[in-house]
């Protein structure tokens, strides 16, 4: 079963399941995000959450966390049926900053309208419900940190006609994460709503990074998300 955590220091979230649950989330969500340069304005958004799934890939081949759950199976039911297996399941797990799973929610809901537009599909359609489903562990864990009224405002507002990851200058999430690595535990839980509202609503802070990126990339005549920061992550971060 999919499963979806904050962190014990309220860092990110851990992202938990078996080989297939884990295989089945990024398979939808590359189905939705279509192709390279299938949707041009959404490029950046579109790295950014190819790259939530490879760091998820990483995981359910061996090469982040792994855990034995128990799978419900007991000695007396194999001995009722005449096998011998295993009373564990093997899980595997990662963690996201915060920030980075914030803006993957909104631009998932940008990815599902795009989708359902250009690919006639419903909502019914098997990758938009495990997509659906991420989007929902993701809410859960929103209220675990946020105030009832701050999640009912929150909610509202990526759910909005008017909030897109259209033409999205993705070096601010850089930037927003790695300040908020820096952050205490009780720094994060006092500033994570206003993290939140910064992402979705574009503030002059998001403002002045993206005029600074349309200025550089202008001078190569590049693509905003292909311009690169110089930005370097911690390598040991305290989840």
């Amino acid at each position: 079963m999919l499963a979806l955590k904050s962190t014990d220091n309220m860092t990110g979230v851990l992202i938990s399941g078996d080989f297939w649950d884990l295989d089945e989330l990024c398979s939808a969500i590359h189905h939705l995000t279509g192709k390279e340069d299938r949707y041009m304005d959404w490029q950046g958004a579109r790295m950014r959450l190819l790259g939530v799934t490879s760091e998820i890939r990483y995981a359910y081949q061996g090469n982040r966390n792994i855990d034995f759950v128990a799978n419900g199976l007991h000695k007396e039911m194999m001995k009722s049926h005449d096998f011998i297996a295993p009373e564990n399941n093997i899980y595997y797990s990662t963690e996201i900053l915060w920030p980075e799973l914030v803006f993957s929610f909104i631009a998932l809901n940008d990815f599902i309208q795009l989708y359902k537009k250009y690919e006639f599909a419903n909502d019914f359609d098997l990758h938009i419900v495990n997509v659906r489903k991420f989007q929902a562990l993701i809410s859960e864990a929103w209220k675990d940190i946020l105030t009832n009224e701050e999640y009912a405002v929150i909610l509202s507002a990526v759910y909005s006609p008017e909030t897109t990851v259209e033409e999205y200058a993705i070096q601010y999430i850089d930037m927003l994460n790695l300040s908020y690595i820096e952050m205490t535990k009780e720094q994060r839980t006092k500033s994570f709503s206003s993290i939140v509202q910064n992402i979705i609503m574009e503030n002059g802070e998001y403002e002045a990074i993206k005029k600074k990126v349309i200025a550089e990339a202008s001078k190569t005549k590049s693509a905003i998300h292909d311009l690169r920061f110089n930005v370097n992550y911690p390598e040991q971060i305290e989840w």
